[in-house]
């Protein structure tokens, strides 16, 4: 498998062109740091997704040295690829920051479980089979990040959004913009600062508990049983003590 590079060879030029200037119409997906586009670039000879960071919204920089630093040594069929980025100027001589990654044809696993967000006529649908092969390749791509990189890596936003599928629709975790790379001496590893997802963050976060390993697992049973059930944890019907977990649990009382 060909090692993942990141470097400085893309312009904001090519980036600008590749993207027909970040036109809406090539707009795949917004997040808090930034929005991606679908483009063309000739330096990778292929279509990718650019991930331009909105440095105008506080933490954006530090989103793009952390996933920078969490991607540049990692390599894993299930984890989105990173080719090379972007940090020079734009035309109006201000900052500029992206990521460019290998472009997911068949978009998030959000859109798949929720295809009502489309608005279209024909809706996507997952199979049980294609649901239980995701939740291995999710299972997978976390248990390299925990237990088989030099250094171990805890993602903090695993969510349906965050996970990409490609052309066979395997599925690649994505979006390290919040992830902590905890090294053997590292004892700071305080969720301050760190706010993960309503629903998917594990509640102890928001009380300022020390990101873990735990933490992924938790989002991780969040997410397959929102897979499993088609409900998200922040589901209206969720309320007066109600969650997703007590809402599988009633109706699998004999399990």
């Amino acid at each position: 498998m060909q090692q993942t590079i990141i470097s400085d060879k893309v312009s904001y030029q090519d980036l600008h062109q590749g993207t027909d200037g970040f036109s809406d119409k090539n707009l795949i997906g917004s997040g808090g740091f930034g929005s991606v586009y679908r483009g063309n670039l000739v330096s990778e000879g292929n279509v990718v997704a650019v991930k331009v960071f909105n440095l105008q919204n506080n933490g954006a920089s530090k989103s793009f040295i952390v996933e920078c630093n969490a991607l540049k040594n990692i390599r894993h069929r299930n984890l989105v690829k990173v080719l090379t980025c972007c940090s020079s100027t734009d035309y109006k001589g201000e900052e500029f920051k992206a990521l460019v990654f290998d472009y997911m044809k068949n978009g998030s696993l959000e859109q798949w479980l929720h295809p009502e967000i489309l608005n279209s006529e024909h809706p996507k649908t997952l199979d049980l089979g294609d649901r239980l092969n995701i939740i291995i390749d999710v299972a997978s791509a976390l248990h390299y990040l925990h237990q088989e990189c030099e250094q171990l890596i805890i993602h903090c936003d695993l969510k349906p959004s965050n996970v990409l599928l490609n052309d066979d629709m395997v599925a690649h975790v994505s979006d390290f913009g919040i992830a902590k790379l905890v090294s053997a001496t590292d004892g700071n590893t305080s969720t301050i600062g760190i706010k993960g997802t309503i629903g998917y963050a594990p509640p102890e976060y928001g009380m300022g508990s020390e990101v873990s390993t735990c933490g992924d697992m938790y989002s991780f049973g969040i997410l397959m049983l929102e897979m499993l059930t088609g409900r998200r944890p922040t589901h209206e019907v969720f309320e007066d003590g109600q969650n997703l977990h007590n809402f599988v649990a009633i109706s699998l009382p004999d399990t």
